[in-house]
């Protein structure tokens, strides 16, 4: 009978701890090693046999994943911020860590993390890196607006050499993200822009090119979520509840994805703006509901359409809440010259 192999793995930026254990708990072999990948190769071929192994979601655990990939190990991510045995442990080491989580995964209870595809894995963090330089590029324009209202004047011409100075800086940094964000979007295009999945999604109200993006690529698939309900949770978009001795308390929940939560809040917006049907609907909504619960409720209904539209692989059918909506979108406008929408999304 072939053995089975638990290892867990403590990865550090220079050294990663490992742990392996056999199907009953006992301890068969543990190393502190290099991130070296002949060192970590050479530790795994040492242990023949059917192979399992669990690694925390830290943010470098790309390489490692490939390399153990490569040699038929199944590899995990357990959920960073749940694994409750680690975070709340009294003695907390390397190699307690490591142990621990080789336990966890040899007893099915890492609290799993999703991998992205390694397909989608460069264009959502292209997607993502875009994102920390419109937020910098925000940051750079506040900042002259901000010495403006320092001297009460419009124009960075009439404030004091020394502001003007530095005024000139904050525009020259805005000036060049602007090229860089632009670099970064134009990469997408050939790869994104042809898929079937964003060409329906881009038919949505509210959900434009980036957007269309940031839904697909941070979904990775469809397939991963089981109801409306768990893809509307993952996307942020419903409260948490706090429920104990007959009171019931809803709150914001931070699980889940942020990057999903704001792609569908900026759609609601935008949906809000240009459709009267969906207006009304936040209107008569905003009557009872804070005005941020409100548009909530929208982006949640837009996030319900995304995923029946990619589960079923349809088009959209142009309406919101069961009723028609009065416009649509002149879709070969929203992209540019070189990337037409295609007459048949499913061709």
């Amino acid at each position: 009978m072939e053995t089975t192999y638990y290892s867990g793995i403590d990865l550090h930026k220079l050294t990663s701890h490992i742990t392996t254990v056999r199907a009953d708990g006992s301890l068969v072999k543990e190393a502190n090693l290099k991130n070296h990948a002949s060192l970590i190769t050479a530790y795994f071929a040492g242990l023949p046999g059917s192979h399992q192994a669990v690694v925390e979601s830290t943010s470098n655990w790309y390489w490692l994943a490939d390399l153990l990939h490569e040699q038929g190990i199944d590899i995990r991510l357990a959920h960073a911020k749940y694994v409750k045995a680690i975070a709340y442990a009294k003695v907390k080491t390397d190699k307690v860590d490591a142990h621990t989580l080789a336990q966890l995964l040899r007893t099915d209870l890492i609290p799993a993390a999703h991998q992205v595809s390694p397909r989608r894995r460069a264009h959502r963090d292209i997607l993502r890196t875009r994102l920390k330089l419109v937020h910098r590029k925000t940051m750079a324009v506040n900042a002259t607006h901000l010495l403006c209202a320092k001297f009460n004047v419009k124009d960075i011409l009439d404030l004091p050499p020394a502001y003007q100075l530095q005024a000139g800086c904050h525009l020259r940094q805005v000036e060049l993200l602007d090229q860089e964000i632009k670099t970064l979007e134009e990469a997408l295009y050939p790869e994104l822009v042809p898929d079937a999945d964003i060409q329906r999604l881009i038919q949505i109200p509210g959900i434009g090119r980036i957007v269309a993006f940031t839904v697909m690529l941070e979904i990775d698939t469809i397939e991963r979520f089981e109801s409306e309900g768990q893809f509307l949770s993952y996307c942020r978009l419903v409260p948490s509840a706090r429920n104990s001795g007959g009171r019931k308390r809803q709150q914001t929940s931070r699980d889940g994805n942020r990057y999903l939560k704001l792609a569908f809040s900026h759609a609601a917006v935008r949906a809000i703006q240009f459709y009267r049907e969906i207006k009304d609907f936040y209107r008569s909504k905003k009557r009872k509901k804070p005005d941020a619960v409100a548009r909530t409720l929208v982006a949640k209904e837009l996030a319900r359409i995304v995923f029946y539209m990619l589960k079923k692989q349809e088009n959209f059918n142009g309406c919101f809440k069961g009723k028609p909506l009065s416009r649509t979108k002149a879709l070969p406008a929203v992209f540019n010259r070189s990337w037409p929408l295609r007459a048949s999304p499913a061709a």
